[in-house]
């Protein structure tokens, strides 16, 4: 099994639940790690795509409003499952102004297996 993974995807995403949230626009960091059967793996179409990974994560922070991190990452994962390879994935998103200035992020981690 291979881990591919991306790191420190920067989205901008309507998301939260209070009212000073709605219909605004925050800063999203996204990462994330999936399994992969790709042993013997030369070429691109043997494995995962990176910019496949980032598409997800951009295709949903363009989906309009959503309340909670849990469910972006949820949805980020669920995508990257719809590649039938993707045996587990896991998301991370922090969303850095949750609690600014108190502190540098708050967030949520899942993982999703097949």
């Amino acid at each position: 099994m291979t881990k591919v993974f991306v790191t420190g995807v920067e989205v901008q995403a309507e998301i939260g639940v209070y009212r000073h949230e709605i219909g605004r626009l925050q800063p999203l960091v996204v990462d994330v790690e999936l399994d992969v059967p790709t042993a013997g793996a030369e070429r691109l179409a043997d494995t995962m795509n990176y910019e496949t990974i980032l598409q997800a994560a951009r295709e949903v922070a363009a989906e309009g409003h959503i309340g909670l991190v849990e469910t972006f990452a949820e949805r980020v994962a669920r995508r990257c499952l719809a590649d039938p390879r993707v045996t587990r994935a896991r998301v991370r998103v922090e969303k850095p102004l949750a609690l600014a200035p108190h502190a540098t992020g708050a967030g949520v981690e899942i993982t999703v297996v097949r």
